[in-house]
């Protein structure tokens, strides 16, 4: 199996930590939690209610195309969580490794609210959950990855992530 590196993204509460976690145990590689990187800015800015934009994002991006470049030119394996809401995201993602590969968790509002609503460790409140919809692109069809529903467990989206369900 070649060496592939992946972006497990969607919106806040989608999942991506846990699948992204799930995958890279199964491809016996780094897991790069994407949030670790937002600077303090960003954090306080979210925490406090208040959507990122476009620049609040750009430095965050950077810092993980590095992370996905530096993967690439060792040709190792990587798994990074990271929302990677607008198509102009994941190109920049891309820069950093062309062959990149995105896995989109998907699934109904209500559900995804319902799963932010119970946590209790992130500091992303369930009321910028509308304003992470507003911002997203779905995958398109030029664009290397799957989007999955996450009506079904992690280990199944696991599965379909590499193909074997």
């Amino acid at each position: 199996m070649s060496v592939v590196r992946w972006v497990v993204m969607g919106v806040s509460g989608c999942g991506k930590s846990t699948v992204g976690q799930a995958l890279a145990t199964r491809l016996q590689v780094a897991f790069v939690e994407g949030d670790q990187f937002h600077p303090p800015a960003n954090v306080a800015k979210m925490s406090a209610g208040l959507p990122l934009d476009d620049d609040d994002r750009a430095g965050w991006l950077l810092a993980l195309q590095a992370e996905l470049r530096r993967a690439a030119e060792e040709g190792v394996g990587l798994v990074v969580s990271c929302s990677s809401l607008k198509r102009r995201y994941r190109d920049l993602l891309r820069a950093g490794d062309p062959a990149l590969r995105f896995a989109h968790l998907d699934g109904p509002r209500e559900l995804i609210a319902a799963r932010m609503q119970a946590r209790h460790d992130h500091y992303m409140p369930p009321s910028l959950l509308d304003s992470q919809f507003r911002d997203l692109e779905p995958l398109q069809a030029d664009e290397a990855g799957v989007t999955l529903s996450i009506t079904v467990a992690p280990e199944q989206l696991v599965a379909r992530i590499l193909g074997d369900e």
